[in-house]
């Protein structure tokens, strides 16, 4: 029996794990909205000029992808479309004896920070609240290097693809048909 192999056990971790990610995100992001929305014109910068702190709104998706489409389709696309997504997602991890481990981790870092930015479309207007960024350039040399503005939801989904990346490029054992018996 494996670790994930009860239906109770991962439920719990399932809960455990989305309840304290999308937490997390909600609350950063109720702490931005208060107290940071200054910084959309005068970005706060830490550790010499490495994190960036600037609130933002983002229409769109990933690095904004998708926010110069009309307000309906982005609500069918990035609401609606997520949502059935999220749902499709967390009935496989709660009905799949087969994904536990990292790939069970991964999906639920992937599910969590969905569920944070779709909280913030379904009752913002369509928008999600960012408010970081990582200036790359101090550790790579490269003057421009920085990444988009994006959240802890975002940090989530990166770290769940992340993840995953390594299992989309392993190969299974081929596996042997089992011989017939001799009639």
């Amino acid at each position: 029996m494996t670790w994930l192999a009860s239906r109770r056990v991962r439920i719990v971790w399932l809960l455990l794990l989305t309840a304290t990610l999308v937490g997390c995100d909600q609350a950063t992001k109720t702490y931005a909205t208060r107290h940071l929305q200054y910084t959309s014109t005068n970005p706060l910068q830490y550790l010499g000029d490495t994190l960036e702190i600037r609130y933002a709104h983002n229409r769109g998706a990933f690095l904004s992808l998708f926010s110069g489409l009309s307000e309906e389709s982005r609500f069918l696309l990035l609401t609606v479309m997520n949502a059935v997504i999220l749902t499709g997602v967390a009935v496989f991890l709660l009905s799949s004896r087969e994904v536990e481990g990292v790939p069970f981790f991964a999906l639920t870092l992937l599910l969590a920070g969905g569920i944070g930015n779709l909280i913030d479309r379904a009752f913002l207007g369509g928008i999600v609240v960012d408010f970081m960024v990582i200036n790359l350039s101090s550790w790579t040399g490269i003057g421009w290097l920085k990444t988009g503005i994006f959240n802890v939801a975002d940090i989530a989904i990166t770290a769940g693809f992340l993840l995953l990346l390594p299992q989309l490029f392993h190969k299974s054992p081929p596996q042997t048909a089992p011989k017939a018996a001799p009639a």
